[in-house]
């Protein structure tokens, strides 16, 4: 089990794990429950370079489409072909399996996201 408070958080209901310069992102599980069923993710190709706070992929589900935002600037180094073939992972698993893809960043910007206690300010304690 992934330890949340470990984890930073945005408004747009991303989280990040930061190990080194290397920053797994995902959506918390208040943002799969908001969706619904995941039934389609698009994901940045490996090698794209993203601009924080900028659309960089899209999350659909039974009920809506959602826009996965860059948590911070940098280069997409994997995306999760797990989460690409069977998105339902999005759902069951929101901090482990279910992430979406691992970027190099500058691991001191993510000081300016949200902890957990912020993130569940946000959500009114639904997170």
């Amino acid at each position: 089990m992934t330890d949340l408070n470990s984890l930073r958080y945005t408004a747009e209901h991303e989280w990040v794990a930061l190990e080194g310069d290397v920053a797994t992102v995902g959506i918390t599980d208040y943002a799969a429950d908001k969706l619904g069923d995941v039934v389609y993710v698009d994901l940045p190709a490996a090698g794209t370079a993203l601009t924080a706070d900028q659309v960089c992929g899209e999350i659909e589900s039974t009920k809506s489409v959602g826009e996965l935002y860059a948590p911070l600037s940098g280069e997409v180094v994997e995306l999760n072909d797990a989460v690409v073939d069977d998105p339902s992972l999005v759902n069951s698993d929101a901090f482990g399996a279910g992430w979406l893809i691992k970027v190099r960043v500058d691991a001191s910007a993510a000081e300016a996201l949200l902890d957990r206690a912020a993130y569940e300010a946000l959500t009114g304690g639904e997170a």
